[in-house]
């Protein structure tokens, strides 16, 4: 995609992050690598029902802003944390998904109990340890645990994911958050069993095939 189809597809997918309930009001936010290298980020504190494509932030890795007349998200260094250290991520999600978040704040993984799971998003979705939203500490917690996984959970706080583009990292986003729900439902009726390590060995190595950038 060139600059412009970049953007409108992170406009689409912000606009979605709120339709399909992971976040509420003006929480989460939308980021995704440009072509020349920049970054195109959703702005704070703006609706996203009402946001636009003026609305989008562009700064360059380090974070200056090269394009837009609003602010970017408060996540800034979050977002850009993630794409410094790994260039084979295109776009980055945070949200506030019910279920991720309930996980989060007790600070339970959700375990890797779906074969499509271990494809997509890479096994397990850890907790990162506390820090304080919006610092460069959390931002540096965040970014070393989606090294080889698509998601990851913030203690008392949400879901990060990671993904190729910003359609795809709405879809690890949407999986966690449904998974989330199974794995919460189906501990009411007893002790989830675990994928066959076998079948892990097996789908493990998918991942890094078909979640990142070649």
């Amino acid at each position: 995609m060139n600059h412009d189809e970049v953007k409108a597809s992170l406009l689409r997918v912000a606009k979605e992050m709120i339709v399909c309930g992971l976040v509420e009001g003006t929480a989460g936010n939308v980021s995704a690598r440009l072509p020349d290298g920049n970054v195109v980020l959703t702005p704070s504190s703006i609706d996203y029902g009402a946001m636009t494509l003026g609305d989008l932030v562009v700064t360059d890795i380090s974070g200056n802003v090269l394009e837009g007349e609003k602010t970017p998200t408060t996540e800034k260094s979050l977002h850009l944390d993630c794409l410094r250290k790994h260039q084979d991520i295109g776009a980055v999600m945070h949200c506030h998904a019910m279920f991720a978040t309930m996980f989060a704040i007790v600070r339970q993984p959700i375990p890797c109990v779906i074969e499509e799971f271990d494809v997509y998003v890479g096994g397990d979705v850890e907790v990162a340890d506390y820090k304080m939203t919006g610092s460069d500490a959390l931002g540096e917690e965040v970014s070393d645990r989606i090294a080889d996984k698509g998601a990851v959970l913030m203690a008392n706080h949400g879901l990060l994911c990671v993904g190729k583009d910003p359609v795809d990292v709405l879809k690890v986003a949407k999986l966690v958050e449904r998974t989330a729900q199974i794995v919460w439902g189906a501990r009411l009726l007893g002790e989830p069993v675990p994928l066959p390590s076998a079948t892990r060995k097996q789908f493990a190595p998918l991942y890094k095939l078909m979640g990142r950038n070649p």
